[in-house]
């Protein structure tokens, strides 16, 4: 469904994004991972043809955004990390703002918009102003226009960033709803997060791919030792003391369970050889059960950190994509030292800009009636 093929990006001397390449296949929830300035928003940014990439192609369901942007546009919905909304729009106001944004068919529209809200749960404050709600509805405001159009391609920036737990599992959830539709690529910094719902990740690192994989594999291959948390019924020293005559055997770390003479146990062992056996053999000679044994392996946080250990990212690729992100609030800040007459000019376009969405407004409304 994407094809990225030696995609680079140089910000004048910078190299945000050096050579990479991967796919992601139809149907299937991509992590992307790395840390702050790796390139992560910047790759974004040109899969969706925000972006002009420097050299390499990007293909969506086997159109190049160089050559075809209009047809990869169609097929890609975007969520940047600051949700692209108008606080003095409706919810359906601005729903139905981005339906004609996307060229959506009036026949389709309102039948479309109608199964988003309910899809997304944001049915109940279609009538209130984006800027009344929360950051948590917000995102989801930002989620449904990002559906607008039934994109096959979803492009979640950072989806969960600033949300509460409880927001963060129900954006979670309607993501990993959404992966029954869509191809999706998530990016974001909780590592959890990406573990739970993604099926394959990729992880960057100052412009370059150093991983790609599911995390199952990356944890077998990337390890140094092999990981295994045991249940045992019989007294911790006597066990943590067999455990430890075990050849391969190279640490061990004890849990109480909260069960009378019962400990949990996490054991690591050396990579080459496999010690499940040896363990069997002797908790049976002592008489100690063994009431679990699973191999678990390097969490996705572990696997990070290898790959990306000591890296602070690149401040200068964090600056581009600060501006390329926060434009508006520059030019707010920008303002600030204006004299009155340059001051009172910008006043003057924002009239105009508000008079554009008011009529905007009541197209919509006409439409919405006629609908």
């Amino acid at each position: 469904m994407i094809e990225i093929q030696n995609l680079t990006k140089h910000f004048g001397p910078i190299k945000a994004v050096n050579n990479i390449n991967f796919t992601v296949e139809k149907g299937e929830i991509l992590g992307f991972l790395g840390p702050n300035g790796a390139g992560k928003t910047t790759t974004m940014n040109m899969i969706t043809g925000y972006l002009p990439s420097t050299s390499g192609t990007v293909k969506v369901a086997g159109y190049d955004i160089g050559e075809q942007p209009a047809e990869v546009k169609k097929r890609i919905g975007y969520l940047p990390e600051i949700p692209p909304v108008y606080t003095d729009m409706t919810v359906k106001e601005y729903l139905y703002f981005v339906s004609d944004l996307k060229k959506v068919p009036r026949s389709k529209r309102a039948g479309q918009i109608s199964d988003i809200m309910e899809k997304i749960q944001i049915d109940h404050v279609k009538n209130r102003l984006v800027g009344n709600l929360s950051k948590g509805y917000r995102q989801r405001v930002g989620l449904a226009q990002a559906l607008v159009g039934s994109p096959e391609v979803l492009i979640l920036d950072e989806p969960t960033v600033g949300l509460d737990p409880n927001q963060i599992i129900e954006i979670r959830r309607l993501i990993k709803e959404l992966g029954k539709e869509h191809t999706i690529i998530f990016s974001s910094h909780i590592l959890q997060e990406v573990s739970a719902v993604c099926e394959r990740v990729v992880i960057i690192n100052k412009g370059e791919i150093v991983a790609i994989d599911t995390p199952d594999n990356l944890s077998r291959n990337l390890g140094n030792v092999s990981r295994f948390l045991m249940k045992v019924e019989g007294p911790q020293a006597e066990v943590t003391n067999a455990l430890s005559e075990i050849k391969g055997i190279l640490n061990i770390e004890c849990d109480s369970n909260g069960e009378e003479n019962v400990f949990k146990y996490t054991v690591d062992s050396e990579k080459d050889i496999d010690v499940r056996r040896p363990i069997f053999f002797k908790m049976a000679e002592l008489g100690y059960p063994i009431l679990e044994l699973q191999y678990v392996g390097m969490d996705l946080e572990e696997i990070f950190r290898k790959l990306t250990a000591g890296e602070e990212g690149n401040t200068e690729v964090q600056d581009e994509e600060k501006a390329l992100d926060g434009g508006a609030e520059n030019d707010v800040e920008k303002n600030e030292g204006k004299s009155q007459e340059e001051q009172g000019e910008q006043e003057n376009i924002q009239q105009d800009d508000k008079e554009k969405k008011s009529k905007l407004k009541k197209k919509n409304k006409k439409e919405k009636e006629v609908e």
